[in-house]
């Protein structure tokens, strides 16, 4: 994923005691880039974009559960940068982050304000790269996640794993929310496309419709 050849690249960086899937990605011509869901283990985060040569620009947001977004805030105050996303109607889980954060282990975990709220439809930018944001509710009611077109790759947080869902018994999850937006949101960027969800390893929406158990075509069929 990190191809000098290619407009974009891509480092997968693990952080929190849940092992969430920070992305940091760049543009390759600029070198200016974004963490998306930096939730936790700053100096980890900093010292990829070091070893890589990035300039972090912005911080960019799928969700607000903790081991995503928990040190969001301190971070982009650290760097002086941005932060987009999610959608707003995850901002009570942003405002829980401090007391959430005691609960799962996150030491410094606080809430703070997006300078910039994403709606399905919307784009951002991270270098001279356009990614393209897409609303997916059904794990949290304002989850996002970003697609890049021309490297056919996306960014999908945890509405879709390798081999499994989101879950959706936490509060205001929905169950066929998550499969709808899975099914309409995420299906029609191809099966080529590669995704990096927020834990475990990356697929392809190609490879879950053929055997995902939860929403493979053929489950799907018989729902």
């Amino acid at each position: 994923m990190t191809s000098e050849s290619r407009p974009l690249a891509a480092a997968i960086v693990p952080v929190t005691p849940l092992e969430q899937n920070c992305t940091l990605l760049w543009c390759t011509r600029t070198m200016r880039g974004a963490f998306v869901d930096p939730g936790g283990d700053l100096d980890k985060l900093k010292a990829a974009a070091a070893q890589y040569g990035v300039t972090i620009e912005k911080l960019l947001v799928t969700h607000g559960h903790i081991d995503h977004c928990g040190l969001t805030g301190v971070l982009a105050a650290e760097l002086g940068v941005p932060i987009e996303g999610p959608h707003p109607d995850d901002k009570f889980w942003i405002d829980m982050a401090s007391s959430v954060g005691q609960q799962y282990g996150i030491t410094g975990a606080a809430s703070f304000t997006p300078d910039r709220w994403l709606s399905g439809g919307d784009s951002v930018t991270v270098g001279e790269l356009t990614l393209n944001v897409y609303h997916c509710p059904g794990h949290t009611p304002g989850h996002v996640i970003f697609h890049h077109p021309e490297s056919r790759l996306a960014i999908v947080g945890d509405v879709l794993f390798q081999g499994s869902i989101g879950r959706t018994d936490f509060p205001k999850g929905n169950h066929q929310a998550l499969i709808d937006s899975i099914r309409t949101q995420l299906w029609p960027l191809g099966d080529e496309t590669a995704f990096v969800p927020g834990h475990g390893p990356m697929s392809t929406f190609g490879q879950e419709r053929q055997s995902n158990p939860f929403v493979a075509d053929a489950v799907l069929a018989r729902a």
